[in-house]
């Protein structure tokens, strides 16, 4: 069987770049080499696209960008061509391209923007398209579109720059302290800050308007974090749910990456009936937010029993320890297994 070339699409224009780097290393890494020859396109954090050729080694440690292992490249626009040009000094030459794997976090790449261009050319896509991708990024929006659903959302009001502080400390002063700031549109815990009092809301709403130009002011829900890996496009299959069990404050982008005081229990501590319940309600807000191909559907759960939508990781991350792969393993399906079905769901 003659190979698929992949276009594994790393790096990029976001607070998450080192993030990508370490998922696009665990993807390259467990693909099957038998079925998929990955083509290494390397983004910069300022946006310049290369062909790399390198060692995964030199992803891990930030050191790919170099004259040796990279070419600068671009997609061909043209519709159907499927090939990624290389722009060396020689002249232009080509390889070409069978399925793209955006394996990017956060904005300009898990926000829609490659997608887009992907979809604009042609090129299957491995996991959420263009729209699903961009509404999983806003979460005000994906939980409006959850809540038509039946699905419990926590209760939020959304900033904008020009409003007045006044607005924001009304909204804390109805829901209570503690809350949470957070940009609209980021991921890995950037720009979150957990709040327990008004003097603490001016700062918290400055350093999340960093990261985005809306932020959400959300309230505090009692209980746990659980999470459900969903994989499908009609029919769905999930992984097991897990449970992020914390000591103290919330998962910030220090406990995600290192669980230095956390630590993620796969199966959930929690009954079977119940964790029957989660992985129905990740399906549910998977298909009503427009997802295929994969991705983690993050709820908390209350001391009462009562799930309630958190947000939608259209690409988590995909290291050996990360969240996704370790619930698909629990529920039987290696990391290698799960990239195949992934890339076969892309061509469906």
């Amino acid at each position: 069987m003659e190979k698929l070339n992949v276009a594994v699409f790393f790096g990029g224009c976001s607070p998450e770049y080192s993030v990508s780097l370490s998922s696009a290393s665990g993807v390259i890494l467990n693909l099957d080499r038998e079925k998929y020859n990955p083509v290494l396109i390397g983004i910069t954090q300022k946006g310049s696209w290369y062909h790399y050729t390198g060692s995964v080694d030199k992803l891990l440690n930030d050191t790919w960008h170099n004259s040796q292992d990279c070419v600068p490249a671009v997609l061909s626009p043209n519709r159907g061509e499927k090939r990624l040009l290389l722009l060396k000094e020689e002249g232009v030459e080509s390889i070409s391209l069978d399925i793209a794997f955006p394996v990017l976090h956060g904005c300009n790449g898990e926000d829609g923007t490659l997608q887009g261009l992907l979809e604009l050319v042609g090129l299957p896509v491995a996991g959420c398209g263009t729209l699903a991708s961009a509404l999983g990024m806003d979460k005000d929006r994906a939980h409006r579109l959850v809540s038509l659903k039946g699905v419990r959302i926590p209760r939020h009001v959304v900033l904008e720059k020009d409003v007045s502080l006044k607005q924001a400390e009304a909204f804390a002063e109805e829901i209570g302290y503690p809350l949470y700031v957070k940009p609209v549109k980021a991921g890995s815990s950037y720009g979150i800050t957990r709040i327990s009092g008004r003097e603490q809301l001016s700062e918290a709403v400055s350093l999340a308007f960093q990261y985005d130009t809306q932020v959400l002011l959300e309230e505090n829900i009692e209980g746990f974090e659980v999470g459900c890996a969903v994989l499908g496009n009609g029919e769905l299959i999930t992984g097991e749910v897990d449970e992020i069990e914390l000591s103290g404050g919330f998962f910030d982008f220090t406990e995600k990456y290192t669980l230095k005081t956390s630590a993620i229990h796969v199966p959930a501590r929690i009954s079977d009936s119940k964790a029957a319940e989660i992985k129905e309600t990740a399906k549910c807000i998977y298909k009503a937010l427009g997802c295929r191909g994969f991705a983690r559907v993050d709820m908390f759960l209350t001391p009462a029993g009562d799930v309630i939508f958190n947000e939608v990781n259209t690409i988590p991350g995909f290291t050996d320890h990360s969240r996704y792969p370790g619930m698909m393993k629990a529920a039987g399906y290696t990391f290698r297994q799960v990239l195949t079905r992934i890339l076969e769901l892309a061509l469906e």
